[in-house]
């Protein structure tokens, strides 16, 4: 277990503590959701950075460190779904939720036939996955996301990787194209 791991973990541990501060009966915990939020964020970037500039990438992380995202992001995305109870806020949510099971059975798929290269991460996936977390740090920090500056920045972001995410399956889906299509020869 090395730091870049310990990080990765860290987010899947701080899941629970989300769900519980988001539903204290206090104003504050609007701000302590978004900062745990915020903290599982960066714990994100910064696991990834550490193993690659300190060449400590593992099989644990590669597989754990997607895994912990996914369930991260949906978590806070039902929390708010939950919140608002608001198409406007269902539907981008629920585009970002379905994508991630799409991209995902799409790389198990792809390992099996030994590509999974062709579906690796890319710059949209990276800019939908900042949009995304920024998008929902906000809109944990803001009760009333209609009511001010942050709330609709946050709206906006959330909307914005809501397209990101529609683009970036699109690249993925278009690169693993000739092994899905049931005209190819496989």
């Amino acid at each position: 277990m090395n730091v870049p791991n310990i990080l990765t973990s860290l987010r899947i541990v701080l899941v629970p503590f989300l769900v519980l501060v988001f539903y204290l009966p206090y104003e504050w915990r609007y701000l302590a959701s978004a900062s745990i939020f915020a903290v599982a964020a960066v714990t994100d970037w910064f696991d990834g950075y550490l193993a690659r500039r300190w060449n400590q990438t593992t099989a644990f992380g590669a597989f754990f460190d997607p895994v912990a995202d996914k369930i991260m992001v949906a978590t806070a995305l039902c929390l708010l779904i939950e919140e608002f109870g608001a198409f406007w806020m269902t539907v981008p949510s629920m585009i970002i939720i379905g994508r991630e099971i799409v991209i995902s059975a799409l790389r198990e798929w792809m390992a099996e036939l030994g590509k999974r290269t062709s579906v690796a991460v890319n710059r949209i996936g990276k800019l939908k996955t900042a949009a995304q977390m920024l998008a929902i740090t906000l809109l944990l920090l803001t009760p009333v996301p209609m009511a001010g500056i942050i709330g609709y920045i946050g709206l906006i972001l959330l909307y914005a990787s809501a397209v990101l995410t529609l683009w970036s399956m699109y690249v993925y889906l278009r690169a693993a194209w000739p092994d899905l299509s049931p005209f190819s020869k496989g």
